[in-house]
């Protein structure tokens, strides 16, 4: 009687885990309904719709992943001017100083997050599901921050920031993140000079350690939990 009650239970915990609130699974989903909106919304006056959708992303991370009262206080007054820019944004959009703090703010952001999650899973217990979500979550936002810091500096610097295949918009420059997080190297985008290229040598190196590192170490570790 036991295991037959408990049958349904057990088939069911792993979805209510992801399904709940507090899950990293749901993060997960916002991080990539944030990236598929980046790269399809092109027309310049969305940029604030695609910011919105950032704010709420990194809101819901830090919450998930019980950042500390300090760094939610940075994290407010962050997405507070970036909740601003949104709105400067929609009606003004043109390039220069004003859309590089945009992005500069988006940065900082999705620098705060992953720091976050990490240390969230460093306090957790248990190596579950949970814990490899969240390490693949934090890892996705690690090329976000760079593919915004190199948007930030394309619009702040003086020289376009692929040289001659031009400033490059924000779908290439995700492209161009996690292509060069991964290591894979298509090469028919590069940065013209720096701090670009100081930013994607540091990024090819963070990517790798935190894959061979965090990640690597998490699915070593990982044991499903079985229910009685």
């Amino acid at each position: 009687m036991t295991e037959a009650g408990a049958a349904p239970g057990a088939g069911s915990h792993g979805w209510n885990r992801l399904s709940t609130a507090d899950s990293y699974g749901v993060v997960l989903v916002l991080v990539m309904l944030t990236y598929t909106a980046s790269v399809s919304v092109t027309q310049a006056w969305a940029g604030s719709i695609v910011l919105t959708i950032q704010v709420a992303t990194v809101w819901f991370t830090l919450r998930t992943s019980r950042a500390r009262p300090a760094v939610r206080r940075v994290a407010d007054l962050l997405l507070c001017l970036a909740a601003a820019a949104a709105v400067v944004s929609f009606f003004a959009h043109q390039q220069g100083t004003e859309r590089g703090g945009v992005f500069v703010v988006c940065s900082l952001l999705y620098l705060i997050a992953p720091f976050s999650i990490v240390r969230h899973l460093m306090l957790r217990r248990d190596v579950d599901i949970e814990t490899l979500l969240g390490a693949i979550t934090a890892y996705l936002l690690i090329g976000m921050f760079f593919a915004f810091a190199y948007k930030a500096v394309g619009e702040l610097g003086s020289v376009p920031f692929y040289g001659t295949a031009g400033p490059g918009s924000l779908s290439q420059d995700l492209f161009f993140s996690f292509v060069t997080m991964t290591t894979v190297g298509y090469g028919d985008l590069v940065p013209a000079a720096n701090p670009g290229q100081t930013l994607a040598v540091l990024e090819a190196v963070i990517g790798q350690l935190f894959l061979v590192v965090a990640v690597g170490k998490i699915i070593s570790s990982f044991r499903p939990r079985r229910e009685g």
